[in-house]
């Protein structure tokens, strides 16, 4: 009988990949188009990302978080480890569109945090056994695989599910740190409407970057799945 798992595995997880890793691509390109764009239009207030990141906080009534000079190029984010903004070279003192929209949004997880936003509580508890998992995942999948044991496989596929899973976590929070960087950008008038639209450009790209990773995570975690099944059908029919 023909083993269509085996099918779907080994020559369908093909065809699916090619968009998904199409879809990656364009994303990247369009985070460092839009970036690159907008970080050369100066905004009228003349608001620097790190003025921009004080006033959400202060919008939402968060004092405690810090805001900090961070080098390299979109290495902006916020550590919740010791509850501060870090801001990159072309955001922390530049006062362009694309500044205070990045700004903001790393503001925006600072703001999670503070009031206890679920999906951000759901993430960072999971932290650890994400590690874990994407740590040993592979391994015990090699392993598996090579010594054609369903048994390790299986925990390879659990443990690389954990992964997958974080990535499901992390897109409300992604969604919902822009969607307060915006709320507060036209609520507070930190930047005109023609230039909000530019921000909104470079927060969206920004996330279709995690939406890809996603894809990415559940083709991988399909084509792991389908091995398995093919692997323990065709054990039964010997």
């Amino acid at each position: 009988m023909y083993d269509y798992t085996y099918f779907f595995a080994n020559n369908l997880y093909a065809l699916i990949l090619v968009p998904v890793l199409l879809l990656s691509f364009w994303a990247q390109a369009q985070v460092s188009g839009n970036f690159k764009r907008y970080s050369k239009v100066t905004n009228r207030r003349g608001l620097t990302g790190a003025q921009a990141a004080q006033a959400v906080l202060r919008a939402h009534g968060v004092t405690n978080v810090g805001i900090s000079h961070t080098p390299g190029t979109l290495s902006d984010h916020y550590d919740p480890r010791d509850n501060t903004i870090y801001l990159s070279d072309a955001v922390y003192s530049a006062a362009t569109v694309a500044a205070v929209g990045v700004a903001c949004h790393e503001a925006g997880h600072a703001v999670q945090y503070a009031v206890g936003y679920s999906p951000v509580r759901l993430r960072q508890s999971i932290v650890p056994l994400t590690q874990f998992g994407a740590k040993f995942s592979v391994i015990l999948l090699m392993i598996g695989l090579v010594l054609y044991s369903q048994g390790l496989f299986a925990v390879g596929i659990v443990l690389f599910s954990l992964t997958t899973f974080f990535q499901l976590v992390t897109l409300p929070v992604e969604f919902n740190a822009s969607a307060r960087a915006i709320e507060t950008i036209e609520g507070q008038d930190l930047l005109d409407e023609d230039e909000v639209r530019g921000a909104k450009k470079v927060l969206r790209a920004a996330a279709l970057t995690y939406v890809a990773a996603l894809l990415m995570s559940i083709v991988q975690l399909l084509r792991y799945v389908l091995v398995f099944i093919s692997r323990s059908s065709r054990r039964d029919d010997r």
